[in-house]
């Protein structure tokens, strides 16, 4: 399986609104509940209505378009960066899922996943 590395900076954001939001972005995760607005972006997008942020964060995605009914992707790389003690933060679209870490675990994460058979791509 394939992980494409993503080259920008991420920030995970609790936001007022979305008004201030670029939707347009190349990357906009937007997550709205009963409690809060979330936002994960790159870091030049954060909008100024931030209540929240935690930047630091880099991200690789899964490759292709992942049909539903494949079980256990997202648990197999969460489990590998859990036991290297490897935090993530994920975010999964219709196609495919992006996991996050923060930026001083990203080339650790990237090197055990290498290790135990993932291909990663630039």
């Amino acid at each position: 399986m394939e992980l494409k590395k993503i080259k920008s900076d991420f920030s995970v954001c609790k936001v007022e609104d979305y008004s201030l939001v670029n939707l347009d972005s190349e990357f906009c995760f937007i997550g709205k509940t009963d409690e809060e607005k979330s936002l994960v972006c790159r870091t030049e997008d954060v909008p100024a209505n931030t209540i929240e942020r935690d930047d630091g964060w880099k991200a690789f995605r899964i490759q292709g378009i992942l049909d539903f009914s494949l079980i256990g992707i997202l648990s197999n790389i969460s489990k590998i960066l859990a036991d290297n003690k490897i935090g993530i933060f994920a975010v999964s679209t219709y196609n495919t899922d992006y996991v996050l870490t923060k930026a001083e675990n990203f080339q650790k994460a990237i090197d055990v996943l290498e290790k135990d058979g993932y291909q990663i791509v630039e």
